[in-house]
């Protein structure tokens, strides 16, 4: 039995979740969502809850059970409060800005990279232009352009100079001996 498939997510206030056949559309203040469920899982909600059981008892349909609830609880969690990842610039003459639609960074290239803003993604930068916080109601997208991002100028152990999460460690290498 799943341990995570089991407990019904609740559903917020200020959150409508209609379900058609394997389709769950998920709406809030901060957007829409909407995905398919898997057809060994049945959907169903009651109760100010979405309850979600296998159809079989088969280890596929187990497996997806408990996939499924997580995509339910996190489709519910992002049109109510919504995801943030949160990045650091560390270098010298390291900076990003907003201009219009897009994100400005300057990495210590030749160039500056201009990365397109995609949509329902919102990103803001700290007073310092060394932080920039990416938010949206869809935690993999949020992800996604996080990981775009920092893959830009990946952190070096050496200086620890590139684009890191905020909650990230580098481990730092010591350099030449002479």
């Amino acid at each position: 039995m799943s341990r995570i498939g089991k407990n019904p997510v609740a559903i917020p206030s200020g959150v409508n979740v209609a379900v058609a056949g394997q389709t769950i559309n998920i709406a809030g203040k901060l957007g829409k969502q909407s995905f398919t469920i898997p057809p060994d899982v049945t959907v169903a909600v009651a109760d100010g809850k979405v309850v979600l059981t296998p159809r079989e008892q088969s280890k596929r349909a187990r497996s997806l059970w408990g996939t499924s609830r997580a995509l339910v609880a996190t489709g519910i969690k992002g049109v109510s409060t919504g995801f943030t990842a949160n990045l650091e610039i560390n270098g010298v003459g390291y900076r990003a800005n907003l201009e219009g639609k897009s994100l400005n960074l300057q990495l210590g290239f030749s160039h500056d990279i201009k990365f397109p803003i995609p949509e329902g993604i919102t990103i803001k930068v700290g007073e310092k232009q060394t932080t920039i916080a990416i938010s949206g109601a869809d935690k993999q997208k949020v992800g996604q352009v996080a990981a775009e991002i920092r893959a830009l100028r990946k952190p070096e152990p050496y200086k620890g100079k590139g684009i890191k999460y905020s909650a990230e460690h580098i481990r730092r290498k010591e350099g030449k001996k002479k």
